[in-house]
């Protein structure tokens, strides 16, 4: 029943930590700016990686927690709560550390029509060019030049 009964909170507890994990709803279709303007210059860069820093370490220790909860009782059960939520944490970290490369992207810098100079960071495109007429479309970092 014990068992039981913790399984289900560590499920919610799970449940939880990947909701405060999402990210925030997008931009809605009124609030869409769409400029016109011309490449003046596209340098390479890196965009860092999406993933959300120490959700693995989260989730590997709450896995090593539910998993020491099974073993033993009295205090050999509790030492291998506290091993086995060490051991995932640093387990789900070393797994998240492996997918966090960063992304190959592009700094393009746009000159709008009204003059303004733009600047967008975003995932490289291979079908822009400098003196190319494109849209930005979007604002902030939802931002992205596409060809016209």
């Amino acid at each position: 029943m014990t068992t039981q009964l913790f399984s289900r909170f560590v499920a919610l507890v799970m449940a939880l930590v990947l909701a405060a994990c999402t990210t925030p709803a997008a931009q809605q279709p009124d609030q869409m700016a769409i400029r016109q303007g011309v490449i003046e210059q596209i340098r390479p860069t890196q965009i860092p990686s999406s993933h959300h820093t120490g959700v693995g370490a989260v989730l590997g220790g709450l896995t090593g927690l539910g998993l020491g909860s099974l073993v033993g009782s009295g205090t050999g059960r509790d030492v291998a709560m506290v091993v086995g939520t060490i051991g995932g944490t640093v387990a789900g970290s070393e797994v998240q550390r492996r997918y966090e490369q960063p992304i190959a992207g592009q700094e393009i810098f746009v000159r709008t029509s009204s003059g303004v100079l733009v600047e967008v960071t975003q995932p490289t495109t291979p079908d822009l060019r400098v003196g190319q007429r494109v849209y930005i479309q979007g604002n902030g970092d939802g931002a992205r030049v596409v060809p016209q």
